[in-house]
């Protein structure tokens, strides 16, 4: 398709509006036979039509784009459709965030090293608030799986890419945003994986809880403390 490059931005804002999600850039660059510095140019002048205080702002991230509310507004746009709020990240999730954020990809008991506690509880909250993922498996004793951030959590906090995470401070700063509610439980022990009813968190669904504990206690016999 041989795109006009006069209605460039037009389409752009209209590709992105009824896709309702984000396109990456180099997908509109290919089907549009356009070029990325093109739609780099296109971006810039949106994001100056749809900035300030207008309701929709463009955003950009990890070489995507998609049309968004303008953050400024959420509370309103909340109370009108989301009555009942999402239920927010606690202080345990919200720490735990933070390591994986600079630490990944990291395992869960990389994460308990440092934060000195079970964290089975705070990687349920964020795996299911689809701010981590699972990126993998150690080479290491048992396999443990290694954990990462998603394209939700450059979204939720306004990030272009992982390399541009900001110090530690401002990022807790900007997690802290999330309105707090009723912490998420910290387990007593540190292997112990069954929850209150004695089922296992989604994240170890499937996997030999009886032979991860028993390898996790072995790590963490013989390997040496995170720094922290």
């Amino acid at each position: 398709m041989n795109m006009d490059i006069e209605i460039l931005d037009d389409v752009l804002e209209s590709l992105l509006f009824v896709s309702g999600d984000s396109l990456k850039v180099s997908d509109i660059c290919e089907l549009l036979e356009v070029q990325k510095s093109e739609v780099n140019a296109a971006v810039k002048r949106l994001q100056k039509r749809f900035g300030g205080k207008s309701g929709i702002h463009l955003i950009s991230f990890n070489g995507q784009l998609q049309l968004a509310s303008n953050p400024d507004y959420a509370d309103i746009i909340g109370c009108v459709l989301n009555p009942i709020k999402e239920k927010a990240l606690s202080t345990p999730a919200m720490e735990t965030l933070s390591i994986i954020a600079y630490r990944q990809p990291v395992t869960r008991l990389d994460v308990e090293h440092i934060r000195g506690v079970n964290c089975d509880y705070a990687l349920q909250a964020l795996l299911k608030n689809n701010l981590i993922e699972i990126v993998g498996r150690k080479d290491t004793i048992g396999k443990p799986l290694l954990f990462g951030t998603t394209d939700a959590f450059l979204k939720r906090f306004a990030i272009e890419d992982v390399k541009d995470l900001p110090d530690r401070d401002s990022l807790l700063d900007k997690i802290k945003e999330i309105e707090e509610t009723s912490p998420e439980p910290e387990a007593e022990t540190l292997y112990n994986f069954a929850d209150k009813d004695g089922e296992t968190p989604e994240f170890l669904q499937g996997e030999d809880i009886a032979m991860i504990e028993a390898d996790d206690a072995e790590a963490a016999a013989t390997e040496d403390p995170i720094e922290q």
